[in-house]
């Protein structure tokens, strides 16, 4: 019996590069802390598919979990997702590698904007106008949200780690506000979920991303599907800011949660 209705969608095992534990240590991570459901949602990078061995990468994350899933049924209920970014860098092998497997939640990301050759970890900001950047950034999303590939559009301002954490800019989103609704009418009309993802308020620009004024945006558009995410890579972090996030979402007027099986939305009230 699930104790809780807290659900958490966005966990990385040590079959991504940067995860830290098994799928089987974070699984019982879960049960101790009272979660209902996890989503394991493994690094994919389709730019470097092939040249960072995530083709055995994804084989072995996917199996790994499902023997996870089976193992807790009944005390935690086991998501097998996958994270894809950059997947418009080569669709046709994005929708092969998503074709081999039966995901519950597929998470769509960018981590190397078009015009890179690093992850925006790795991007000096300082050095660039963050205003023009993030413009671009919010077109390739959108043209991400199109895809029929993805469920869920990951952690939509994640360059805000490193702009408003490391280099600690200021940055106004009305000044891109045009391409902020853009991409969130792109969510909305294609049926997608925005995540909120909550591994921001564990780093130096303390809060999710996006940020209320975003979300608050999101439902004056009429933005109704919402999945929340820790962005866990170990087990100490599995299910953390998730709370904080559906109280953060509740008073912004949002009554349900979504989470995926079968890569098909199901709701859960937004009790807490």
């Amino acid at each position: 019996m699930y104790k809780q209705r807290m659900m958490d969608m966005h966990i990385h095992s040590d079959n991504s590069p940067d995860g830290i534990h098994s799928p089987m240590y974070m699984c019982e991570q879960a049960v101790d802390k009272g979660l209902r459901a996890i989503a394991f949602t493994d690094h994919c990078e389709i730019d470097k598919f092939f040249s960072h061995k995530y083709n055995s990468m994804v084989f072995h994350s996917y199996f790994e979990c499902l023997k996870a899933k089976t193992s807790f049924a009944g005390e935690l209920l086991v998501l097998l997702g996958i994270e894809i970014a950059q997947p418009l860098f080569d669709k046709a092998l994005s929708e092969r590698i998503i074709n081999n497997h039966n995901y519950d939640i597929i998470l769509g990301s960018i981590h190397t904007p078009k015009g890179f050759n690093c992850d925006v970890k790795e991007i000096p900001y300082n050095e660039i106008n963050v205003y023009d950047f993030m413009k671009d950034y919010f077109r390739e999303l959108t043209e991400l949200a199109y895809w029929d590939g993805c469920d869920v559009l990951a952690h939509i301002t994640c360059p805000m780690r490193r702009i408003q954490g490391k280099y600690n800019l200021e940055f106004d989103y009305s000044k891109i506000s045009k391409e902020t609704d853009e991409l969130l009418k792109a969510i909305i009309e294609n049926n997608k979920s925005l995540e909120i993802n909550s591994s921001g308020l564990r780093q130096l620009m303390a809060r999710p991303m996006p940020d209320e004024s975003i979300i608050r945006r999101y439902k004056e558009l009429g933005g109704k599907n919402i999945t929340i995410g820790s962005d866990a890579h170990c087990a100490q972090d599995v299910g953390a800011g998730v709370y904080e996030c559906m109280r953060l979402i509740k008073k912004l007027g949002f009554e349900k949660i979504n989470f995926y099986t079968g890569r098909e939305i199901l709701e859960i009230n937004n009790n807490i």
